[in-house]
């Protein structure tokens, strides 16, 4: 399993859950398209440092190729220098590049250093989902299913039983990825979510 083809899957549902709810700053961190739709949006709520600051990132996100490792060291820097959501989103954009060469400790590394500096809960949720999704890759479905917890919020529960049954089920508890995936089916989802749980609960054995 692709550490985010579930999310692939999961974007016209992640698009309504979003629209729905006003985040277009997650929206765009969440399906891997809105580096700069996110830095217009904030670059239009911040004051002067802010905007000095969004623009900093802009370019740091624009440039990060993980064939230049010099690009991937500016982008770690400036997670580290910026303790505030920039530097988190820096920290994802970082962690999808290690996602990409295989190093999952690092890009589990980089997304926790990141979540340290997040205040928006549902930031903080998708950081979460990124980091369970990783484990899960690492076969740590018991650490994932503990990131899990962390995730908070009526919202969510589609998603994080999405996550969960896929982690229950690699530990070879078919009942139990069942029952994830029906409690997301009966949550308040976007029927492209609860039709894509639905298919995963029909392809289960027995």
């Amino acid at each position: 399993m692709e550490v985010y083809s579930n999310e692939n899957e999961q974007v016209d549902a992640l698009k309504n859950f979003f629209a729905q709810n006003g985040k277009a700053l997650v929206i765009g961190v969440v399906i891997g398209i809105g580096a700069l739709a996110g830095w217009r949006y904030w670059s239009n709520h911040q004051d002067d440092s802010g905007r000095e600051t969004s623009a900093a990132y802009q370019q740091i996100s624009t440039a990060l190729d993980s064939s230049k490792p010099e690009t991937l060291t500016a982008a770690a820097k400036f997670a580290e220098e910026n303790s505030n959501t920039y530097g988190a989103i820096a920290s994802m954009d970082l962690a999808k590049r290690y996602v990409d060469a295989n190093q999952l400790d690092k890009a589990v590394a980089r997304l926790q250093n990141g979540l340290k500096d997040v205040k928006d809960a549902n930031l903080q949720a998708v950081i979460n989902l990124r980091i369970a999704r990783i484990q899960l890759q690492q076969k740590k479905a018991d650490e994932a299913l503990k990131t899990l917890d962390a995730v908070k919020g009526d919202g969510w529960t589609a998603i994080v039983a999405d996550v969960r049954g896929e982690a229950l089920l690699s530990k070879g508890d078919t009942s139990g990825a069942r029952g994830a995936w029906s409690k997301g089916i009966a949550s308040d989802a976007s029927p492209a979510l609860k039709e894509m749980l639905q298919m995963k609960m029909n392809n289960l054995p027995g």
